[in-house]
């Protein structure tokens, strides 16, 4: 079942590039990297705090027209949460393939405004007490809905840009529906198109 949502999701996602491409003026690849800031927001009152990480992959830049563009993702995110209780700190390492199409305004200055649906693919999960690792992977959901909103400066002459999101998750990651935990963090990316028109 896990398998069939994923391979449906990810078709449904290729359908939709594909679709903006055929319509699409131009259209431009790239490549980013950056800093995380994640942490999990537990509809239990649980308190956890902000756990660093990474995220890099690569990107393509639709435009639509002069000021309007799609920028599809796919984009590996290392996110999770930590917190201290009783005097012992514990960390959740949570790994995805993340694939947002964020819909972008384009100043003529270089600023750019974005947002869009993310979906999330779980491909690792982690539970560290006092540095020992134990595979959690299976109290998490293989899936997760959400969404991003941003800004960016995109410099064209040199292809080199830099940009600031939030994410927000809208679904449910705990297998267990008892308690609604999702995904919440901000990106702070560097990225470079190449031979941006």
């Amino acid at each position: 079942m896990k398998k069939t949502m994923k391979f449906y999701s990810m078709m449904t996602i290729v359908a939709i590039l594909f679709s903006v491409i055929a319509n699409a003026q131009h259209v431009n690849f790239g490549i980013k990297g950056g800093l995380n800031l994640y942490k999990i927001s537990n509809y239990e009152n649980s308190k956890y705090d902000t756990k660093p990480g990474v995220h890099f992959g690569i990107l393509g830049h639709i435009h639509l027209n002069h000021s309007i563009a799609v920028q599809p993702e796919l984009v590996y995110s290392s996110q999770g949460a930590k917190y201290r209780a009783g005097g012992t700190n514990y960390r959740l390492n949570l790994g995805y393939i993340n694939a947002p199409v964020m819909l972008q305004y384009m100043f003529a200055n270089g600023f750019r405004l974005e947002a869009g649906p993310q979906l999330g693919f779980l491909i690792n999960a982690k539970s560290v007490v006092n540095n020992k690792s134990v595979d959690v992977k299976s109290g998490y959901k293989s899936v997760d809905v959400g969404a991003g909103i941003g800004a960016g400066y995109f410099k064209q002459s040199i292809g080199l840009g830099a940009g600031l999101r939030y994410n927000i998750g809208l679904s449910n990651i705990n297998e267990s529906n008892s308690v609604k935990t999702t995904n919440q963090g901000f990106q702070l990316s560097v990225f470079y198109q190449f031979k941006h028109k």
